[in-house]
């Protein structure tokens, strides 16, 4: 709130039972964390409680690198989406009374330009914005502004997780490469390995 915000809202999840009661570890032992799914369904609970028309979410979050969240909000609220923002602009329409959202994302050789009506999501890249960094004036400001602390419950949203991590694997140890001498050496080794 130190960077500009007016009030926030911290949902808080933890390791619970059914009852309330904190418990020593999630679902066999792990902490109780939400899942792409889990955000998304908290995020559209909370758009539709507070009326919003716009959310602008990260690209993806730093824990499982899922890249999920923004897209599968989108489809939980029917509206448009842009991924991947590096510049967004607000265009009035003709009517007075909407608004037009024009996202440009870098894509490979090139930048690609979308247009869409609010309602929109839009999930961010890095080069949208220079980071603010917080005063201390602003860091003293922001003690005095409005944090509602939430649960999941307060929004009807089930925290519960849908997937487990079975394993995970090193992926298998690659053979080295080899030389060849000339063009009749490699392709006589390729014969060898059955690729031509």
């Amino acid at each position: 709130m130190a960077m500009g915000a007016d009030r926030a809202i911290h949902v808080e999840i933890g390791p619970k039972t059914a009852s309330g009661k904190e418990k020593e570890g999630g679902a066999e032992g792990e902490s109780q964390e939400l899942e792409p799914l889990g955000v998304a369904k908290l995020l559209k609970a909370v758009v539709e409680k507070e009326d919003r028309n716009f959310v602008i979410l990260g690209k993806q979050s730093i824990d499982d690198d899922s890249n999920q969240t923004g897209q599968m909000l989108a489809g939980l609220l029917g509206w448009g989406q842009a991924t991947q923002a590096a510049e967004i602009v607000f265009e009035p329409q003709k009517d007075g009374d909407s608004w037009m959202v024009k996202v440009t994302k870098e894509v490979d050789g090139g930048v690609e330009t979308v247009r869409s009506p609010l309602p929109m999501v839009v999930t961010t890249d890095l080069r949208l914005n220079e980071p603010r960094y917080a005063s201390l004036p602003n860091i003293m400001k922001a003690k005095k502004k409005k944090l509602e602390k939430k649960t999941l419950e307060d929004y009807g949203v089930d925290g519960r997780r849908r997937l487990r991590v079975l394993r995970v694997e090193e992926p298998p140890v690659r053979k080295g490469g080899g030389k060849v001498e000339d063009v009749d050496g490699m392709i006589s080794k390729l014969k060898e390995l059955g690729a031509i």
